[in-house]
């Protein structure tokens, strides 16, 4: 797998490349960066040029010097497929990759290929997220980073009680990834996606592409009641739920999450474009 940086609206993004083929995007939730997508990228690279995106502010990209909004991101996007001369891309993501993979196949659908959004929203933020996310972000700016208490709180909001009580490994990756935030980058990032996130549920009705729509069982973050009214509002979405998967299912069911990608490729005949 191949370091490569490129340059965007919001910054050095950082990339990590494996594989030949059509292209085949991973863009993954907040304070984690692209090796939550590892099982993804050892699995497809046989068959697609695998792009693994550390997400603005996030792992080796440069930090968020302020917020953002989601058709930045969706721009950061097309960025990086013209920086690689890719023309269209499958695009899977979670949670604020899921709903950036949404942004993005409504604003670009002439460079998409399928969709794969896992754990994500259509919906904006309501009062009890925000009070929330605002603690988590003021008391890891006071820490200096995910720390101490918030250790918990932040590895139950990823993590269900399968993945904790059976899975001490996802537990320890979530744990690495989060300690590892820059604070700063992450309180912006978290402003961007929490407490501003716009409702795109009008949007999602532009959506042409076919889309996989993928919830956890155990999410207590964006339950499958939520999930599910984002499948709603997309046309001929299909919606699946994995019930010992919490909010981030790739890294918690890595096989049944390539097994779903791989039938939705082959059901929609998307192997090649």
């Amino acid at each position: 797998m191949q370091d490569r940086y490129v340059e965007t609206v919001l910054g050095r993004i950082r990339l990590r490349i494996d594989g030949s083929g059509p292209a085949m995007l991973f863009w993954p939730s907040l304070l984690m960066d692209g090796t939550l997508w590892s099982a993804q990228a050892a699995h497809f690279a046989d068959r697609f040029q695998v792009i693994l995106v550390d997400p603005p502010g996030h792992g080796g990209s440069q930090p968020l010097t302020g917020p953002f909004t989601f058709e930045q991101c969706a721009q950061v996007i097309t960025q990086i497929l013209d920086d690689l001369g890719v023309d269209k891309a499958h695009l899977i993501g979670n949670s604020w990759g899921g709903m950036i993979g949404g942004t993005f196949a409504a604003l670009h659908p002439d460079r998409i290929g399928i969709a794969v959004l896992m754990n994500a929203t259509a919906s904006p933020a309501g009062r009890r997220q925000r009070f929330e996310y605002g603690v988590l972000t003021r008391t890891a700016q006071l820490l200096g980073g995910i720390r101490g208490p918030l250790k918990a709180p932040v590895r139950d909001a990823f993590l269900g009680p399968t993945a904790r009580s059976e899975k001490p490994e996802v537990v320890a990756t979530v744990n690495e990834l989060a300690a590892k935030v820059n604070i700063t980058s992450g309180r912006h990032a978290v402003t961007s996606v929490v407490p501003r996130r716009p409702d795109q549920r009008a949007l999602f009705g532009r959506i042409r592409t076919p889309v996989l729509v993928v919830a956890g069982g155990e999410d207590q973050t964006f339950p499958p009641d939520e999930t599910e009214e984002m499948a709603d509002s997309i046309p001929g979405a299909r919606f699946v739920v994995l019930e010992q998967s919490a909010h981030l299912a790739a890294l918690e069911s890595p096989k049944e999450v390539n097994a779903l990608i791989d039938d939705f490729l082959a059901d929609q005949g998307a192997a090649t474009y």
